[in-house]
């Protein structure tokens, strides 16, 4: 992780130094400042990341993650590692983001000076005007945003053997894995679930020192599992089982943390939130299986979609997770000065699994549909089948919280205030008691902002 600022006009040095302060939780290792070119940017990152120094360097450059060697569109569209990308070049300023979006990267006007930054909260500072800066997309002054990658839309499926699918793909994990592998000890969230196991199953055979983390309320499946999977690979185990008492009271930090008040989001960062606390005290850099759900059909609604539009589906769910599932973890880990690392945002990962049919995601064997199928292949043999064949569960779930959080939101927003106050500023109706309980904490820490066009939005949100 790194923290990112800039603007357009170096008279303004203090007001990014001020912006800097926000977001210092994302990098405590090294810093620099550079000013050239009508351009002052200032970065901060986490020493585990340091790295060989990259050509791109030599055009004064700040980043967030692993940037390409170079910054021409061809560089940028066949990198693999996710990034956040600014440089001040001879031409002026330079700016990009990562295909799926996992590293942040926000911008905005002040007068005619753009200014860029990793969070919100940093541009907060300086301008009401925010934007998400767009996945796959790089900018100058000159050209404006151009698109060098996105997800293809109806993209050819490979017709290859079943087998050979299995071992391309976990041969691609196994190197997305590795790429991300900075420390003999490293963590991994284990939830028991197929995607956490995976990643944990093959980032244990590359990791000298692995630890696992899972969290849940008194009697969680995802304890159990959790607990299932971290004996049979043998990582160091940290169960913490937490009541609705230990999550209230952090809700503001998580809210502030995440910059969203959506409530599928918040639901599952507050529990995220607390265990990336305690994940901190044991490691710097820590695994995620987040964005499997979306690449190999794990949702239960997928299930129910015609075949043929089942692929589409699941290139617009990756799409949607820059800023909702991946903001989730983002957050969540930084804030709280851990480092995430996702391999199923590594683009060979992420091009490979979107090429595969989807009748290995949702494979029917006799009257039974198992979602995520051919992922679960990719470690049959190498893990227990109880947790092997684990249906899928939503993090809030499994983590026992279920809708204890809900039902405390219906005590404390009567039904006159809600009707009163969920419609806002910029034309959003918020559709529960809960998502109003969230939005009161997101305004009392941002402002009642009237654009809100940089937040996402998570697809199947709770109606009141």
């Amino acid at each position: 992780m790194a923290a990112i600022a800039g603007i357009t006009n170096p008279a303004q040095r203090q007001d990014v130094v001020s912006w800097m302060k926000k977001i210092s939780h994302r990098g405590n290792g090294g810093s620099k400042v550079i000013e050239y070119q009508d351009v002052l940017m200032r970065s901060s990152w986490h020493e585990i990341e340091e790295r060989p120094v990259p050509d791109v360097l030599k055009e004064n450059a700040v980043w967030d993650g692993a940037p390409p060697s170079q910054i021409t569109p061809g560089a940028l569209a066949s990198w693999a590692q996710p990034f956040a990308l600014a440089a001040a070049t001879t031409k002026g300023l330079f700016l990009a983001r990562d295909g799926l979006g996992l590293k942040p990267l926000y911008y905005g006007y002040k007068g005619d000076n753009l200014c860029f930054a990793s969070e919100v909260k940093a541009l907060l500072e300086i301008t009401t005007d925010i934007n998400e800066f767009p996945p796959g997309t790089w900018y100058t002054p000159q050209d404006g945003f151009q698109t060098f990658t996105q997800i293809q839309t109806g993209s050819t499926l490979l017709d290859n053997d079943t087998g050979s699918m299995i071992a391309e793909l976990r041969r691609r994990l196994e190197i997305a894995i590795q790429r991300n592998v900075v420390s003999d000890r490293m963590g991994v969230w284990l939830s028991g679930g197929v995607d956490s196991s995976v990643i944990a199953t093959l980032a244990k055979r590359q990791v000298k020192e692995l630890h696992s983390f899972v969290i849940g309320l008194p009697g969680a499946t995802d304890l159990k599992y959790g607990g299932i999977m971290a004996d049979y690979l043998g990582t160091i185990h940290h169960p913490v089982t937490v009541t609705l008492d230990d999550l209230l009271p952090i809700l503001p930090d998580a809210i502030y943390a995440l910059e969203s008040f959506d409530a599928l989001l918040v639901r599952s960062s507050v529990t995220n939130y607390l265990i990336s606390r305690f994940v901190s005290d044991y490691v710097d850099g820590i695994f995620s299986g987040e964005g499997g759900d979306e690449l190999f059909a794990g949702y239960a609604y997928m299930k129910d979609l015609p075949r043929e539009k089942l692929h589409l589906e699941l290139e617009q769910a990756t799409g949607r997770l820059h800023n909702t599932a991946f903001q989730r973890v983002d957050r969540c880990a930084t804030a709280n000065g851990i480092v995430p690392f996702v391999p199923f945002a590594d683009k060979d990962v992420v091009d490979f699994a979107l090429s595969i049919p989807t009748h290995l995601k949702i494979y029917r064997d006799g009257e039974r549909e198992i979602e995520k199928w051919i992922l679960r292949k990719t470690i049959d043999g190498m893990i227990p089948d109880s947790v092997l064949w684990r249906p899928k569960t939503k993090f809030w779930q499994g983590t026992g919280l279920k809708e204890l959080i809900s039902e405390y939101a219906e005590n404390q927003v009567s039904d006159a205030d809600f009707k009163r106050e969920r419609a806002l500023p910029n034309g959003w109706v918020l559709n529960t008691k809960e998502e109003l309980m969230y939005y009161r904490i997101f305004k009392e820490k941002f402002g009642e902002a009237s654009e809100l066009d940089w937040m996402g939005r998570t697809k199947g949100a709770p109606v009141q």
